[in-house]
């Protein structure tokens, strides 16, 4: 088995692992950090919004010698505004102008005829108006609003409403991020970027349920004992978890980058850039976000509760009285869950399937002999 198999399978058995839960207070900080940076990039820069949210025209030409610097600067004095040139594989021009009405763009169209050298008839006029871009937007935002109810409701019956607001909470801090990093480097927010966050808030959400699903079943009757806190199994299930959430990921991030730094980059494929750089960061964004922000923040909910709270003093209690020689080394290497005492026994898992193999040393020893 591969080193990283291996740290997988130590990973699901609990022998080793990181206290995601005890240290949630640093990432809750990174996050936070993170989500402001993006929210100023929105309020000072704002988003670049393509002609199909705020109209415009595109002017596709025949084949010319002219360079897209060129293009640039000829529909600038055209039309007064900044416009997005591509070069077609023909040889021609893709001019994109946004926020012009249909009146201008006959003139326009004339002005860059002349400067190109080129008939007017020859040059192929796309108008998009303004009102169908609003139409547009509106759609984008409904589709969204539909799919954050369609989701907290999902996770409310299957699970429970404090799971449902931490998943909401997770998902928001992924659009924020993704939008936040649009606006800083400034790509064309297109109808393909709002396809390219949907499908990043379904793997998003994939990530995290898998990781409910774990917390659920490991939580039955958990009340019954008085081994374990809520917290450790939480960080439990976000362990066992945890090499399938970054497979899953670095999976998909290849084709993606693949996308965003060759199509988009090399190739100068400017179009796949709408939808590659929202799925690129999002995924990353969704991978941290079910990790670090979504299990702890069902944990410290939990822990809210007045039965959890109950547990977790009889649980202390317990530890304090007699600690477990098994129990310090179920959480595995020295420092691997921090310093905090109550989430020493964090990588444990609740049954009798899922006990730590240590408990066969020094007891019912199979020879009979003693110590």
């Amino acid at each position: 088995m591969s080193k990283l198999g291996n740290l997988g399978a130590r990973l699901h058995r609990g022998e080793v692992g990181y206290d995601f839960v005890g240290n949630r207070k640093i990432w809750y900080g990174v996050s936070i950090l993170i989500t402001i940076t993006a929210v100023l990039g929105l309020a000072v820069r704002g988003l670049n919004m393509g002609i199909e949210f705020q109209g415009g025209a595109v002017f596709t030409t025949p084949k010319t010698s002219a360079s897209v610097a060129q293009g640039e600067s000829f529909a600038q004095d055209a039309s007064g505004h900044t416009a997005v040139v591509q070069k077609l594989g023909n040889g021609g021009l893709r001019i994109q102008i946004a926020g012009i009405d249909t009146g201008k763009s006959d003139q326009i169209k004339e002005e860059l005829a002349k400067d190109l050298s080129l008939p007017s008839e020859k040059i192929n006029a796309d108008l998009v108006g303004p009102s169908w871009g609003e139409q547009i937007a509106n759609k984008a935002w409904e589709g969204l609003a539909i799919f954050m109810v369609l989701v907290v409701i999902y996770l409310a019956i299957a699970f429970e409403w404090r799971m449902a607001v931490a998943a909401l909470v997770a998902l928001v801090h992924d659009i924020t991020i993704t939008t936040g990093i649009y606006a800083l480097v400034g790509f064309e927010v297109t109808p393909g970027t709002v396809i390219g966050l949907l499908t990043i808030l379904g793997y998003s959400l994939y990530d995290t349920v898998v990781v409910f699903d774990s917390l659920k079943e490991q939580t039955k009757d958990i009340t019954k004992q008085t081994r374990w806190t809520y917290s450790d199994i939480a960080n439990r299930s976000i362990n066992s978890t945890l090499m399938r959430s970054i497979n899953t990921t670095v999976v998909a991030l290849l084709p993606v980058a693949g996308l965003l730094f060759i199509g988009g980059g090399v190739l100068g494929a400017g179009m796949l850039n709408d939808i590659s750089l929202s799925l690129f960061v999002g995924l990353a964004a969704g991978a941290y976000s079910s990790i670090f922000i979504a299990t702890p923040l069902v944990a410290d909910l939990k822990e809210r509760e007045p039965q959890m709270k109950a547990l977790r003093k009889r649980v202390l209690a317990k530890r304090a009285q007699s600690p477990a020689p098994d129990e310090a080394l179920a959480a595995g290497p020295a420092g691997a869950y921090g310093d905090d005492s109550e989430d020493v026994a964090a990588a444990a898992v609740v049954g009798p399937r899922n006990q730590p193999a240590s408990r066969g040393r020094g007891r019912g020893r199979p020879s009979g002999k003693r110590r």
